[in-house]
């Protein structure tokens, strides 16, 4: 008798009509036939041998280059579930128009069968996914990213616990490009694009927006978040896990090369996207890092943004859209000062500098975790790491200090709530605009998020030890327009406060926003940033959080009576402390 997913497998293959059927087993010989057929396939090439061992180059059609949100649906049978900030369809007419698309649509094709865990194999916290996709370069990158092949299969057995996602290429056509999950019967669904998160289905799709609402069903976290160790001079390692909206340096936090690594504090990554958590039997919340690899945005990335990352791509990694240098090494702008002679750009054109970009601005490279230099020795720990702090952060130029604490669990999930950045011209055209982004899930929340914020609040009683809560800002600007904050590896002098706020030793001055580090609090020897410039960067002015109240009143709106009470009432009590102060919004 047939297994569950072999039934699954035989009914999508049905109605996609693959010429081959192939199943998935992880081994390196695999992997080297997977190569060679996306060799074959034309669109990618084998990079230096010498320098880059084992790195391919990987070219996808110009036409499918990103996330595309607007044809991302969450299909439940009710709107209001998938809430306000969420594109919805109704599951019987997704899967109406899905079908059609993926009718024939594998035909001459190989239907490969990726069975994969998301998470440590052995932890009770990792999951197990199946995708069912017709591109090989799917096949590739989910290698890298999960746990593939046979270790998943074993871990399956017969049982119909997996969450299944069917991913076809069709005809890469945008005007028949759709990304659907089905939170209520955990299903995932994508056509039309071999690009990133909407082809690699363990990614966001299942490790974000599938696994959020399995996580509200079952009492445990789904979060769009790094997770560091950051070790002190006796050796102790205290575990924290932050979540920053895009072009916030989320990634090069959770690598990080500490400033203060002679002093004893070195920064070790547990994982730089995503963390689930859950409470262990210490009472604390704990964080395994689903995926196995890094897949993370090229351009600027450089030996002084994340020197690490930088070693770790330099072998057994797939770059996608990036330049080729005559010596068949990967560039991208912001790896060096200037673009060495005779680069290939990102389609495969000899590039001159008035030809735009060299490299795809969302070009990427998929790297194994394990090679990082700062990796973890419990990256993979089956039990997952204590989280002891969480890191909320956005790019305000003016507003947020340097760093802040929350007053207990439910204002930290208010200000989790608020979060947002600014945009810049090179994200939007238009500068200084302020999107809101809460708790850096607006596009990865797979139900509605004003149930998402009360998930949160109701975990508080779950929690015996309760990570503190900190907003950090690195993009304050002086009168200039200059940073103040130095950032990069300098940010380990915030995580050293945190942690002295964690164990009870740092000094703090109350504000209406929360606990702000004194002047002193921060250690700024050997950092060429003067005491008043330290100040700015700390300062809380009460006008600017006026208007800022204002703004998150109108936002919060839009979630009307699924807005749970407590974020109503954090946000009544700032307003009152603000109006103490009697502060009128300008």
């Amino acid at each position: 008798m047939s297994t569950p997913l072999e039934q699954w497998v035989e009914s999508v293959a049905r109605m996609t009509c693959p010429a081959r059927i192939v199943w998935i087993d992880g081994s390196e010989e695999e992997a080297a036939r997977i190569d060679d057929q996306l060799i074959r396939e034309g669109h990618t090439f084998h990079l230096n041998h010498k320098t880059y061992p084992n790195c391919i180059l990987h070219r996808s059609d110009p036409n499918d280059v990103a996330r595309t949100e607007n044809v991302t649906f969450i299909c439940t049978e009710r709107k209001e579930d998938a809430g306000p900030t969420n594109n919805w369809m109704a599951p019987a007419e997704a899967k109406q128009k899905l079908t059609s698309l993926y009718n024939g649509s594998m035909k001459d094709r190989t239907m490969y069968v990726v069975p994969y865990i998301l998470g440590p194999a052995d932890s009770p916290q990792s999951r197990v996914g199946v995708e069912l996709t017709d591109s090989a370069y799917v096949v590739a990158s989910m290698r890298i990213m999960s746990r593939m092949g046979k270790v998943a299969l074993d871990r399956l057995g017969n049982s119909a616990d997996f969450v299944p996602g069917l991913h076809s290429l069709g005809d890469l056509s945008p005007d028949r490009r759709f990304i659907m999950h089905f939170p209520e019967e955990k299903l995932i669904w994508s056509v039309g694009s071999g690009y990133g998160g909407n082809a690699l289905l363990g990614k966001k799709c299942f490790a974000l927006r599938i696994a959020s609402s399995m996580a509200r069903e079952q009492g445990w976290m789904a979060e769009h978040m790094l997770i560091l160790g950051l070790e002190s001079p006796g050796g102790k390692v205290t575990y924290m896990a932050g979540a920053f909206p895009s072009a916030c340096g989320k990634t090069n936090l959770s690598m990080m090369v500490s400033a203060l690594e002679n002093q004893g504090y070195r920064v070790w990554t547990v994982g730089d996207d995503i963390a689930w958590l859950q409470v262990g039997a210490d009472g604390y919340l704990h964080a395994i890092n689903p995926e196995a690899g890094f897949f993370g945005v090229a351009p600027g990335t450089n030996e002084k943004t994340n020197p690490n990352v930088m070693t770790a791509v330099r072998k057994n990694t797939i770059f996608t859209n990036t330049a080729m240098t005559t010596e068949g090494e990967p560039w991208w702008e912001g790896m060096s000062d200037a673009a060495p002679s005779g680069l290939q750009d990102w389609q495969g054109r000899a590039w001159s500098p008035s030809n735009g970009l060299a490299a795809q601005a969302n070009s990427r490279y998929t790297v194994p975790a394990i090679q990082a230099p700062s990796i973890s020795p419990r990256w993979d720990d089956p039990a997952g790491v204590p989280i002891s702090a969480f890191i909320f952060g956005g790019r305000r130029a003016r507003l947020a200090p340097l760093v802040y604490e929350a007053t207990n669990w439910q204002h930290g999930v208010y200000v989790a709530s608020t979060m947002a950045s600014e945009t810049t011209a090179a994200i939007t055209g238009a500068v200084g605009v302020t999107r809101r982004d809460p708790m850096a899930m607006l596009p990865f929340c797979g139900y509605n998020m004003g149930d998402y914020f009360g998930h949160w609040l109701a975990m508080e009683k779950k929690i015996p030890h309760p990570p503190k809560i900190f907003h950090v800002n690195w993009f304050r600007k002086g009168a200039d327009g200059k940073f103040l904050w130095p950032g990069y590896g300098e940010n380990a002098r915030v995580l050293k406060w945190m942690l002295e706020r964690i164990e009870g030793n740092a000094a703090a001055t109350e504000t209406p926003i929360g606990a702000v580090p004194t002047a002193n609090a921060i250690s700024l020897d050997g950092l060429d940033v003067s005491r008043d410039t330290m100040n700015e960067l700390l300062r809380v002015e009460p006008a600017d959080w006026a208007k800022e109240h204002a703004e998150v009143g109108e936002f919060f709106k839009k979630f009307g009576d699924r807005l749970p009470a407590g974020i109503a009432e954090e946000h009544d009590k700032l307003g009152e402390r603000l109006q103490r102060l009697a502060v009128v919004p300008k």
